[in-house]
């Protein structure tokens, strides 16, 4: 499960300046690398490619979907995005959850971060998944392949309601009906199995015909 969005900023600060990091002063895995104290919970590259090697990565994928009135999909959000070199591929919204930070929280980061400040999202009380993906390094386990890691992920449908204005690598949100999200030509532009996530996500709403 490649992850194609960056985590924020290790120091990133709030609208007062003050650190995001929840976790004050408490030390991290390892030794953090320099300039982020602010964050003593931030992996540098190096303890992040040791942590991959000893044990499952979790992560939070959202779908973002656009309903009418009564609830029911109309549109599904697939965000366009440039990998490290260079490539276009199609995916979903993705990310770690940080030591520290609740589900809920995470999902609302990697929402804003790829989708915008705009897009309000609309996360129930209480986020219920609506599978759990599992993401091997060995083909052939699962529907879902990452070459990098094993990653557990927990995949959530949520509807946005605001205007979407992608941010980091994500270079644009395409909305497409339900039946051109589940097809099989969006599903071959799509890493790691994520077109059988999608295909997932619609079933799991009513919205596949």
């Amino acid at each position: 499960m490649p992850v194609r969005t960056p985590d924020p900023d290790p120091d990133e600060r709030d609208d007062d300046g003050n650190p995001r990091d929840p976790l004050g002063g408490m030390t991290s895995f390892g030794t953090p690398s320099q300039g982020t104290s602010a964050n003593p919970g931030w992996l540098s590259d190096i303890e992040l490619a040791e942590a991959r090697r000893r044990m499952p990565m979790l992560y939070v994928e959202a779908v973002p979907v656009r309903t009418d009135g009564v609830g029911t999909v109309t549109e599904v959000g697939i965000l366009l995005r440039a990998t490290p070199v260079g490539e276009i591929t199609r995916t979903i919204v993705s990310g770690r959850v940080r030591y520290g930070e609740t589900v809920r929280d995470a999902l609302f980061r990697h929402l804003e971060n790829d989708l915008g400040p705009m897009a309000f999202p609309l996360l129930p009380p209480q986020p219920t998944p609506f599978t759990v993906a599992e993401y091997f390094p060995m083909p052939g386990l699962s529907a879902f392949h990452d070459d990098r890691q094993h990653a557990v992920s927990l995949a959530f449908v949520v509807p946005v309601t605001g205007t979407c204005e992608p941010r980091q690598d994500a270079l644009e949100v395409t909305w497409m009906t339900p039946a051109e999200a589940c097809s099989d030509s969006l599903a071959s532009e799509m890493e790691g199995g994520r077109g059988t996530l999608v295909r997932l996500a619609l079933a799991s709403v009513g919205a596949l015909r």
